[in-house]
């Protein structure tokens, strides 16, 4: 089968989260009639395996998912020039079947190559777009390989070698006394936390912490303050039925304006590819809590809560995989972008595992097509970018064996 009929096979078959069994099913289908192993996990996620031709060599390894962001209703591709795409209502899934088609071409294309090779091995994982639950049941510990492609960018050329972990920075501030905002104003003693909060937030830092040639290392986005007096205007708000969209306004402007309120809370998100500069943005935000509370000694207290949403993708120190892409790209005379993303992919989880042998994953999330409009009804492909990335993955197996020991 060629590339672009194993992508519409697979793209005209629904596979939500937690629903993948009929394409996976499919893929088995297609792939042991070429005569390649295949099997399904107890979880669901499905494994194929190329041999290698020569033991001296290390397998590579290839990840894409197999879900979709959509639901179960049919898929009517329609052909526009130079791209894929459907009749706009639903989403097409080249997320990520783009990846998943391209990576069970080049099992199939490795089956005839003639030269000496280490083999090929591809998971395709179910559950991505929800909570990465097939990631997190891969079977690690039979995989052989050490240096593994997630297809799953959306623009043709990206290589990018690390990637932000992500985590949530819940921080309270506390007060003692409350108390009537006319009686109790003058009274000194009766700090406000929803001002106080407000103060806290100033001093932390917004944006940007850290950037390299690479792109955004270390950044912090404050989420939401809250503070106050909107128990009842929330509660009011889910009774009354108020529009989403509206709901903030509502829930601020029912609030109760005559106390002196004792709570305020601040959510973050704090993103970044190093854990030395995530553990230094921490520390000073830790430090600039501690000053707050020796400022407000007995009259406010704030702490801060920390809790890891996904691990971190550090950028490894072996450099083969970019020679090796570059050797790749040059022969196919493609530009590659090597960065840093500043997002979560399953890249995450394989960079904090180990193989078979105990030895660390080194995974780059690559781009083999140009992707437009992802998760929505609007979502397309370009086709002749697809065919140019399916060719640099092979270049990249063929170079991978050829100079990838010697770097």
């Amino acid at each position: 089968m060629e590339l672009i009929e194993i992508f519409e096979t697979l793209v005209k078959i629904p596979s939500p989260s937690l629903k993948e069994d009929k394409v996976a099913n499919k893929i088995i289908e297609i792939v042991e009639k070429e005569g390649i192993k295949a099997r399904k996990d107890l979880y669901g996620n499905v494994y194929l395996k190329v041999d290698g031709t020569d033991p001296q060599k290390k397998p590579l390894m290839l990840s894409s998912h197999m879900d979709v962001v959509g639901d179960d209703s049919p898929i009517n591709l329609v052909y526009n020039n130079e791209f894929i795409e459907t009749d706009k209502k639903r989403t097409l899934g080249a997320d990520d079947k783009a990846g998943v088609a391209a990576a069970i071409k080049l099992a199939i294309d490795i089956k005839n190559f003639d030269f000496p090779h280490g083999g090929l091995e591809v998971t395709f994982t179910k559950d991505e777009e929800n909570n990465m639950t097939g990631i997190e049941n891969v079977e690690f510990d039979k995989i052989e390989a050490e240096d593994v492609l997630v297809l799953d960018s959306d623009k043709l050329g990206n290589f990018e070698i690390s990637g932000a972990g992500y985590s949530k920075l819940n921080i309270s501030v506390i007060t003692p006394f409350g108390g009537h905002s006319g009686l109790d104003i003058a009274d000194k003693t009766k700090l406000n936390a929803a001002k106080l909060i407000a103060e806290l937030v100033n001093e932390i830092p917004q944006g940007v912490y850290k950037k390299d040639d690479y792109g955004v290392i270390t950044s912090i986005n404050l989420g939401s303050i809250v503070g106050g007096g909107v128990d009842n205007s929330i509660y009011a708000a889910v009774e009354n039925k108020i529009e989403r969209s509206d709901a903030a306004r509502y829930v601020c402007h029912k609030s109760m304006s005559n106390l002196i309120n004792t709570k305020g809370y601040a959510h973050y998100s704090l993103r970044s590819s190093s854990k030395e500069l995530e553990l230094e943005l921490i520390d000073k935000i830790k430090g600039i809590i501690e000053n707050f509370n020796n400022k407000y000694k007995d009259l406010a207290k704030a702490s801060i809560e920390i809790e890891e949403h996904l691990p971190i993708f550090e950028k490894s120190n072996d450099k083969r995989a970019i020679e090796v892409a570059k050797k790749a790209a040059q022969n196919i005379n493609l530009q590659i972008n090597v960065q840093s993303f500043h997002a979560g992919a399953e890249t995450h989880i394989y960079a904090n595992r180990k193989n078979k042998y105990n030895i660390p994953f080194r995974p780059v999330l690559l781009g083999i097509a140009d992707v437009y409009n992802m998760h929505s009804p609007y979502e397309k492909i370009n086709v002749d970018s697809y065919k140019i990335g399916y060719n640099f993955i092979k270049e990249f197996f063929s170079e991978y064996n050829k100079i990838a020991d010697d770097i």
